[in-house]
């Protein structure tokens, strides 16, 4: 089953609408704390819309929580930061990928994606005038991506 991993996200609104994503891949969503929002806000139920009761949702307190618990295989993670040097077509994503995703104004935290050398990822861009894509989005891109071949 893929995975998508919200490190510390910020913004209510990509949330909901990462985690409906997840509802229609039927992917599991997992919450890294801390969150910028309490996950019964309002906003992100509305960008959810009335999919949010049906998210596999998944929450822990840290990074380190996570990998206690779940212990994940580095072959399994796929960091995605807009610097990483290989691009998300390059990939190949396992069944149970876990795509992992930082917070929308600083992306994943620096001691995490150190632990994990030749595991980052970017989406390719073609204008030079944009730097990053809106969260959400990009979890789209890259599940749909993960799942190419497979739906």
């Amino acid at each position: 089953m893929l995975s998508i991993i919200l490190v510390q996200p910020e913004i209510p609104g990509n949330t909901g609408a990462v985690g409906r994503t997840c509802v229609a891949l039927d992917a599991e969503l997992i919450l890294i704390h801390p969150l910028g929002f309490v996950i019964s806000d309002a906003r992100v139920k509305r960008s959810g819309l009335d999919y949010w009761p049906h998210v596999r949702l998944s929450e822990y307190r840290s990074w380190e929580d996570f990998v206690e618990q779940r212990s994940p295989r580095a072959d399994q993670l796929f960091l995605f930061e807009e610097y990483a040097s290989t691009s998300f077509f390059d990939a190949d994503y396992p069944d149970d990928a876990m795509l992992v995703f930082g917070r929308e104004t600083k992306g994943i935290p620096e001691d995490i994606w150190r632990r994990y050398p030749g595991r980052q990822f970017h989406l390719p861009m073609r204008s030079e005038h944009i730097r990053s894509l809106n969260l959400a989005n990009t979890v789209t891109a890259a599940a749909y991506q993960a799942l190419r071949g497979k739906l």
